[in-house]
């Protein structure tokens, strides 16, 4: 069987894919990957064959507005960003993704388009080419306004090309779902045709940082991170100043946002690294201190480990909430993630056998969820 899989220009959204799309090669299925020219190399990576389509979400922000419209943090309310934002998601990245598949699907002809939920544009071209399609979530899908405002211009956009009424944001799509049923949102239970998938964290190959895999496990170890996105150094140094004076090694991922260099000399206990294998590094922690991105809440779920969230943007703010909801961790927003904030809730996670309790649960149920294997052997049944 012929499989495109495609997403949209970042890791967040597209390591998600990567273990169904290797899985489905691995069963003898011919897979191609379509994504923008920045994430080719990671497909590559990863054995798929890669062919560029769309891009970036900062080149569509350019692209449609100018150099100074991509929202910042600092500019104002979220909420009057939200016009912006759901013109980008809800037409100009959906525009430009069926553009460039529409002539690779006429090419390749394949019997199914996986299409990352974030890209909508990869469910209008399939539709327009006549495939069947299915959705792949990254996360658990996240409700709310801006949402709401994205679906509204995306539903404009398909009435344009000539699918009035779709159902959003699934296109009435089965949909592969890597979130455990538990904390996957209420709304999104009650109307989907869900496909359960085991998340398995994904991470280009590398080497964890020396002195982890042979460390004193008497002493917590607390992975740091803000992603790949929402870096921001002046949080990671309230957040290095917080867990430094707990009686821990704290290993800090500054990712592709934030110069090392500028967090300046870091006590004896913390060690800064611009990018670790995090998939390799999370069964080494205790405690995981993120912003909370898809892809570091679901790898601490199926790790067991509890979670601090300091969400900087996008839906990290409802994953902080489901995570509090769960009980598996504790967020602090804004102004109250403060350096004495951060040490004391992250003191207090280190110890709540509560707490660790209810995420190894919650990691169990992340493992009776099918594997990627299994849910390859799975897609001839969506190809009609």
């Amino acid at each position: 069987m012929r499989l495109i899989f495609t997403s949209l220009v970042s890791h967040g959204h597209l390591y998600p894919l990567l273990p169904l799309a290797v899985a489905a090669r691995d069963a003898g299925h011919d897979v191609l990957f379509a994504t923008g020219d920045e994430m080719l190399p990671v497909v590559e990576k990863a054995g798929l064959v890669a062919e560029s389509a769309g891009f970036g979400m900062h080149a569509a922000f350019v692209s449609f507005f100018g150099p100074d419209a991509e929202p910042r943090a600092t500019d104002g309310p979220p909420e009057s960003f939200y016009p912006v934002i759901g013109e980008v998601f809800g037409n100009v990245l959906p525009r430009r993704f069926v553009a460039d598949l529409e002539p690779l699907l006429e090419r390749h002809r394949p019997d199914l388009v996986v299409y990352e939920s974030g890209n909508a544009g990869g469910a209008i071209a399939a539709r327009l080419a006549g495939i069947p399609a299915i959705g792949h979530g990254f996360g658990r899908f996240s409700p709310g306004e801006v949402i709401d405002v994205i679906n509204g211009r995306l539903a404009e956009f398909a009435g344009e090309v000539g699918f009035e009424g779709v159902e959003l944001p699934s296109f009435g799509d089965p949909v592969v779902d890597i979130c455990p049923e538990s904390v996957q949102a209420p709304d999104f239970l009650a109307g989907a045709n869900r496909i359960p998938l085991r998340p398995v964290s994904w991470a280009e190959p590398g080497d964890l940082p020396a002195g982890v895999a042979g460390r004193d496990k008497s002493r917590p170890l607390i992975y740091l991170t803000l992603g790949t996105a929402f870096g921001d150094e002046g949080v990671l140094k309230r957040a290095i100043g917080g867990l430094a004076g707990i009686d821990a090694d704290v290993i800090v991922a500054a990712g592709p946002t934030v110069d090392p260099a500028g967090l300046g000399d870091v006590p004896g206990n913390v060690r800064v690294e611009s990018w670790v294998p995090q998939a390799d590094l999370l069964p080494h922690a205790d405690l995981v201190v993120h912003h909370g991105g898809s892809g570091t809440t679901l790898g601490a779920f199926g790790t067991g480990l509890p979670q601090l969230v300091l969400p900087q943007g996008a839906d990290q703010f409802t994953n902080a909430e489901a995570v509090v909801a769960a009980g598996v961790g504790a967020q602090l927003i804004g102004a109250d993630a403060t350096k004495d904030a951060i040490h004391e809730q992250a003191r207090k996670l280190l110890a709540d056998d509560a707490v660790l309790g209810a995420a190894r649960k919650l990691a169990d149920e992340v493992a009776a969820m099918p594997s990627p294997a299994e849910v390859a052997q799975r897609l001839p049944e969506f190809a009609g």
